[in-house]
């Protein structure tokens, strides 16, 4: 009996110990989303203001895909380092990053914008480097999709029924981009939208410039039909032999005031630039509205 409570005792005693014994944890701590996490952790001091450690977390996020995080590294290594020899790469990455966050033609322009201002910048604060190149075909392509943003909007504001904002949309896109693939569209559809809103002179100015300036485009035949049911117009084969412009007292006059369509500066049909450049993204921020379906733009 002695014995056997003995033996209990050491047994209780051996499994006490083991159970008070800390485990050894010997799962590995997981890294950050597959990145060295030594560049988001570590020594505040280095990990805050090296700059091979804050460029290196900008590129683990755009890597990542992580793009609004991206463009806070990089802002921050160009406020402590901005002239590091690493520093139009980091203005280069937040215009890409921007781009990247674009959704869409149909969604907010912003990200387009910024990432215009971010191109402009490399080529201004850095000229010669080797991003001025890359940033001046960015810039480009930029303008494409704000051209076709704002396509999209006029069309939308169009198919409601506001033509007079349509209108504004449409002008302002044959202001800035005359030589974009969507100016056809849009001077089809300024022309539809100034005869919806009964001024059939502008209607039919637009429509002779649409046949001279763009022969070929898909709108051809349905603008021909419009420019014969307003009637009165030049046919446009005359344009091909250099007609002069009419005098100045037979121009389009603005539509009579009675119909109080209040219509805003900008509208008035202007006369073509002999050389065009494209706007700044500051100019841009004069002339837009960031876009709002439902609201002046």
């Amino acid at each position: 009996m002695t014995v056997a409570l003995g033996l209990c005792v050491a047994v209780f005693s051996v499994t006490t110990a083991c159970s008070s014994t800390p485990k050894t944890q010997d799962t590995p701590k997981k890294a950050l989303s597959g990145t060295d996490e030594q560049i988001f952790l570590g020594d505040g001091i280095k990990k805050n203001y090296d700059p091979n450690v804050i460029m290196k977390r900008g590129e683990a996020f755009f890597e990542k895909e992580e793009y609004a995080e991206a463009i806070v590294e990089y802002t921050h290594f160009l406020d402590l380092h901005r002239t590091h020899v690493l520093a139009s790469y980091a203005v280069f990455r937040i215009g890409e990053s921007q781009l990247k966050l674009t959704k869409g033609i149909q969604r907010d322009p912003t990200p387009i914008q910024k990432a215009l201002e971010a191109f402009e910048r490399v080529r201004k604060e850095f000229p010669g480097s080797r991003y001025d190149g890359p940033a001046l075909q960015r810039i480009q392509d930029c303008h494409d999709l704000l051209a076709q943003t704002h396509l999209f909007v006029g069309q939308f504001y169009y198919r409601r029924g506001s033509y007079l904002a349509a209108a504004h949309r449409f002008e302002q896109i044959m202001k800035l981009y005359p030589d974009k693939s969507v100016s056809p569209d849009a001077l089809y559809f300024l022309a539809l939208s100034y005869h919806d809103l009964g001024a059939d002179d502008w209607a039919s100015e637009k429509l002779i410039l649409l046949a001279e300036k763009y022969p070929d485009s898909s709108h051809s035949s349905k603008a021909k039909s419009l420019l014969a049911k307003i009637g009165g117009a030049q046919p446009p084969t005359l344009l091909a032999e250099n007609v002069e412009p009419a005098p100045l007292a037979t121009q389009p006059t603005a539509p009579p005031p009675d119909n109080q369509l209040g219509f805003a500066a900008g509208l008035i049909p202007s006369a073509p630039t002999a050389s065009f450049r494209l706007p700044s993204a500051t100019a841009l921020s004069q002339s837009f509205v960031s876009c709002r379906l439902g609201a002046w733009c």
